[in-house]
């Protein structure tokens, strides 16, 4: 199991609602923990997928009106994962030991959120959620992939790598330059304003132009990032859902405030067209995990915004999915 509070204090993204429709289970994997969710009254449950009797997944059993069934004997359990019946003994105390480990649940954004601990913050903000003149789009769940979920958080905040890796869509080697913007560490996280590029195509439309990015690290596996021209707004909330220290599941929700003649699937196919040319990347970077505690990088001004999310990540203890380095560059 892994041992960092501030990872499991948190609140992780590991299911679209739909995928647990009423009296369905569905297995996930966070955090090194095998769960189960499951639906009944229109509630989603999470609980340890192991039965407390001979140990077999839950997951493979059945929702009967509330309660959660094991295949192997038929123990079945409540929403408060205690055992309510034995069938081969269904006239005795039932044991107090005859429980699974339950965990909190929330739905938001049309996710499924699970914290393994007590967390300490609430789900990340998603500004135009609740806008109707944004057009939302949820691009994903893509993975699970061979990677460190704080790269990927890393690699979305970073903005010199567009030139090279997007050209043609969100950068053009013949400008390669970023110039100076601010970054701050404040009280819900790393906020950076100002950031400006050219972009050949920034909205998926093909029109290219100047576009200032607001980028904003909510918690260590969530970011954020909205970029406009003219009136025109792009925005995504990121989550990954850590899975283990490397292996992640990428999820993204876009919202938009043009364009809504456009098919949903045309848009989402040009984001997993950026996805699918970050991923190489990410999964070549070394060391594997997140350096902290002594760089074994050289970061500059152009990487201000991943300087700061590694002092944050720092300051708040996070140790999961990191490696300290043996060199430092300032």
């Amino acid at each position: 199991m892994v041992d960092d509070p501030v990872v499991l204090n948190d609140w992780h993204p590991v299911a679209r609602s739909e995928d647990v429709p009423e009296g369905s289970l569905l297995p996930v994997r966070l955090l090194e923990e095998e769960l189960v969710l499951w639906r009944t009254g229109g509630q989603v449950y999470a609980c340890q997928d192991v039965c407390a009797h001979r140990g077999t997944r839950l997951s493979c059993g059945a929702v009967d009106g509330a309660t959660l069934v094991c295949p192997y004997h038929g123990w079945k359990y409540n929403s408060e994962g205690q055992c309510v019946h034995i069938p081969a003994h269904p006239e005795q105390t039932i044991p107090k030991r005859a429980q699974v480990q339950t965990y909190r649940v929330e739905e938001r954004y049309n996710l499924i959120w699970v914290a393994i601990g007590e967390p300490t913050h609430d789900i990340p903000p998603f500004p135009e959620w609740d806008d109707p003149t944004y057009r939302k789009l949820l691009c994903g769940p893509y993975g699970a992939f061979e990677l460190c979920g704080l790269r990927a958080i890393e690699n979305f905040l970073d903005v010199a790598h567009f030139p090279f890796i997007h050209e043609g869509i969100l950068g053009d080697a013949a400008y390669p330059e970023i110039e100076d913007y601010g970054t701050t560490i404040e009280p819900d996280g790393v906020l950076s304003k100002g950031v400006s590029v050219y972009q050949p195509n920034p909205y998926g439309t093909g029109q290219g132009g100047v576009v200032a990015y607001t980028y904003r690290a909510l918690r260590p596996f969530t970011a954020y990032l909205a970029k406009e021209s003219e009136g025109t707004r792009f925005s995504i909330l990121f989550c990954v859902t850590p899975h283990a220290a490397l292996s992640s599941t990428l999820w993204m929700w876009m919202a938009l405030n043009y364009d809504h003649e456009t098919p949903a699937d045309e848009l989402i196919a040009w984001q997993e067209k950026i996805l699918n040319q970050d991923i190489p990347i990410i999964q070549a970077q070394r060391p594997a995990l997140l350096p902290l505690g002594g760089q074994t990088d050289l970061l500059l001004n152009s990487d201000r915004t991943l300087i700061a999310y590694r002092k944050w990540l720092q300051e708040m203890g996070l140790r999961f999915g990191t490696v300290s380095g043996s060199r430092s560059h300032q």
